[in-house]
């Protein structure tokens, strides 16, 4: 969640309608935050406080010997059916519930030592039976990993395989990494766009443009469901990924004070405790039931460190929130997240930062503090939920927490304990972060490639793992059709410096050429292909408090107005076949003989009865019943066929799923066959340049290799590749494997055509 939970927004919601119209008068006249935290601080009670433990009893942090032994137990019984992953992941979930220097510890250590070998995960292993060694492993075990440890040495020993030749396919920005010269965009301000961002040079699609590292993120814990298939997920974004630096990890250190928080290794874990969690790790249940923002703005403040703080309120007290007409010169004058300017900030900024690049990157605290929190935007009983929310958090944390470093001055002076100055400016600069965040936070995603059912074709899809603030994508204007794309680069190198690095940073791709001084646009949600132009609007409106004037919303907002009748997207005249038009309520056939029409309530029904035959489908390749599975998708297709155009989404969807029942059948040819119509489909709703277009081409390219179809995965590779790489990370699973089909594809054809010659 990111705003707090129903119960505790219910609780808040009675406070405020319990102050009456003159103290609501009186809140919503406040235009700082200063003096909003303050409001608050004077109403809340320890009847509030008390409502915020028994809620965040709903999320428990405590360690528990009990759930550990559950867990390894679990753990188990995965390494007996050699799912050695799922094994590794109970065993580290049952470490993060065991005490600190007990035999249970030492026990999920080893077990998850014997998993990780088994994965060819040699390294790992051995530091985790260093780690079980150190927690006091029982003596008469300790031959079993001494025997481990042996045998890890000899595999690490051991030349490693010959890789398969590279792929001569270059995407365009690995050409240009070679180079390392990308030309820094310029930041341009004006009062109509703020702060908008240009490209310094021409750029072609998929050239990296711009890249910016996270200030500060906040891992999303998982909801414990799959939401393509509703079925209970075991583990989650928080057990698969560092806490610190999102390094994607089988072998998690856990922190030694909670349950939840976990780190790819020990330095991650003392860098975090240093920066934050000192103070968070008491709090962790009030964190997760309040919310990633309040979580991330309080994150944001404690990683500043009080002297930053201080530092940036000084420079920025005089100019929060004024219009832009009003302080063109005001670095904070934004009128939305999206539209903040770059080329005048090189100017402007002169004046206030001595280098203008030292206040617009990831380890820079005035760039988050300077982006607007659009105060007067917010509802005034939403401004009262946030500022009583931080108020409670922070008295809580005040009973719970110890200062990180960055905010312990007092304790250095010998004044120990008490902290309440520093609390109420930790809490009032975290409320503006709140309200910052609304409008700013950026979701981390990640590309998760996963096995479809254990078939041989895997399937992929973006995963949000976290929620960042980033200083200079912040500054990129909107638009529901951009000419960026934006993947993430997660962990911290060996050699990277822990203390000052997020291990979170973005990389902005052109995914349409750029002409040097074009506007940079970033889509901020709302997307042309995903929602009407009706739906973008109300959306952007409400979060983001601009309303959007980019090209296809003006076209869009044109063609609605300018004909009385718009078609209807993929439906089709039962009699004649061609699309169907929308006119109030009803579809009609614009074709004069015909005159056919459909009330839409009638047509939404049936559309509704296809779409709960695709998901009992669904049900049934899941529990392995292929057979009616297929009967079910080949009825459902044939009722789709009457009333959608082919290219209609849930005609992708139906024959998308047909593809993967033919597949796990090993029927190469029949399933490639019907994922061509599901690329269609997806063609038209999506866009030639979309990546969802280029994961629909990767399945379709295993499918041809799978079927040996030589030629057929070669010509669709290309497209594929072309695809994924304006959106995604070079490095990405989905490249990977691809150049590896392509490599041994013509490494094969090679060695074909030397035996043809002899």
């Amino acid at each position: 969640m990111d705003l707090p939970g129903p119960e505790w927004t219910q609780h808040v919601e009675q406070r405020w309608t319990r102050l009456g119209s003159a103290g609501r008068r009186g809140f919503s006249l406040l235009t700082d935050p200063d003096g909003m935290f303050r409001f608050a601080q004077s109403g809340v009670r320890q009847e509030d406080l008390e409502v915020l433990s028994r809620i965040s009893e709903r999320c428990p942090v405590k360690k528990s010997a009990e759930c550990a032994a559950r867990f390894r137990e679990q753990g188990n019984l995965s390494f007996k059916v050699k799912d050695y992953r799922s094994a590794a992941l109970h065993y580290s979930k049952a470490a993060c519930h065991a005490g600190k220097s007990t035999e249970q510890l030492s026990l999920c250590y080893a077990n998850r030592s014997a998993a990780l070998f088994h994965l060819g995960l040699y390294s790992k292993c051995l530091e985790d039976v260093q780690r079980a060694l150190d927690e006091g492993y029982p003596s008469h075990l300790r031959h079993k990993l001494t025997d481990r440890r042996a045998q890890c040495v000899n595999r690490l020993k051991e030349p490693e395989p010959p890789k398969a030749p590279s792929s001569k396919h270059q995407t365009p920005q690995t050409a240009e990494k070679k180079d390392g010269n990308i030309r820094p965009p310029a930041v341009r301000f004006t009062s109509e766009k703020g702060r908008h961002v240009l490209a310094a040079e021409d750029k072609s699609a998929g050239e990296v443009v711009l890249e910016d590292e996270a200030f500060s993120f906040v891992l999303i814990p998982g909801d414990g469901h799959d939401t393509k298939t509703s079925k209970a997920c075991v583990f989650g974004t928080e057990h698969r990924y560092c806490h610190h630096c999102l390094c994607l990890t089988l072998s998690t250190v856990p922190c030694v004070g909670c349950s939840y928080a976990q780190y790819c290794g020990q330095r991650c874990a003392s860098e975090a405790w240093r920066q934050y969690h000192c103070l968070e790790c008491p709090a962790g249940s009030e964190l997760l039931a309040l919310g990633v923002l309040a979580h991330l703005a309080l994150r944001v403040a404690l990683k500043a460190g009080l002297k930053e703080v201080q530092r940036a309120r000084h420079r920025y007290s005089s100019t929060d929130d004024v219009p832009p007409s009003a302080c063109v010169r005001s670095d904070t004058s934004k009128d939305k997240p999206g539209s903040h300017s770059l080329s005048d900030l090189k100017v402007e900024e002169s004046s206030r930062c001595s280098d203008p690049s030292n206040c617009y990157h990831g380890r820079s605290y005035l760039g988050i503090y300077s982006l607007i929190p659009h105060v007067m935007n917010h509802p005034p009983s939403l401004r009262f939920l946030l500022a009583f929310t931080m108020v409670a958090l922070s008295q809580r944390l005040n009973e719970v927490g110890s200062l990180p470093e960055a905010w312990s001055c007092r304790e250095q002076e010998g004044e120990l304990g008490d902290w309440r100055e520093e609390q109420s400016m930790l809490g009032a600069t975290a409320l503006r972060h709140m309200m910052q965040l609304r409008c700013n936070a950026q979701a981390v995603t990640a590309v998760r490639v996963k096995e479809d059912g254990g078939l041989a074709v895997r399937s992929s899809g973006e995963v949000r793992i976290a929620t960042a603030v980033f200083p200079v994508l912040s500054l990129l204007n909107h638009s529901c059709c951009p000419n960026t794309s934006v993947s993430f680069s997660l962990g911290l190198s060996s050699e990277a410096p822990v203390s000052s690095a997020s291990g979170v940073a973005v990389t902005i791709r052109t995914c349409k050429d750029v002409a040097a001084g074009q506007e940079l646009l970033h889509c901020y949600g709302p997307h042309w292909s995903r929602m009407d132009v009706g739906q973008r609007q109300r959306l952007l409106l409400e979060q983001y408090f601009f309303h959007c004037h980019c090209e296809v919303c003006k076209m869009e907002l044109t063609a609605g107005t300018g004909n009385l009748a718009t078609a209807s997207h993929g439906l089709r005249c039962e009699r004649c076949g061609s699309s169907l038009q929308a006119r109030a309520e009803v579809h009609v056939c614009p074709q004069s003989p015909c005159n056919y029409q459909i009330s839409d309530t009638e047509l939404q029904g049936r559309i509704q009865t296809l779409q709960r035959r695709l998901g009992r489908a669904v049900q049934l390749m899941e529990k392995d019943r292929l057979d009616g599975a297929l009967r079910v998708l080949q009825e459902a297709a044939t009722q789709a066929d009457s009333i959608l155009m082919k290219t209609h989404p849930l005609q992708g969807e139906l024959a998308d799923a047909t593809a993967r029942v033919f597949a796990t059948l090993g029927n190469w040819t029949q399933a490639a066959s019907h994922l061509k119509r599901s690329v269609a489909a997806v063609r038209c709703q999506f866009g030639e340049d979309s990546v969802e277009l280029g994961q629909q081409l990767f399945k379709l390219a295993q499918l041809h290799f799978n079927g040996r179809d030589t030629q057929s995965a070669l010509s669709v590779i290309p497209s594929a590749q072309r695809l994924l790489s304006l959106h995604c990370d070079p490095h990405c699973e989905e490249l990977q494997e691809l150049q590896q089909m392509e490599a041994c594809l013509r490494g094969a054809a090679q060695h074909k055509d030397v035996l043809t010659q002899s």
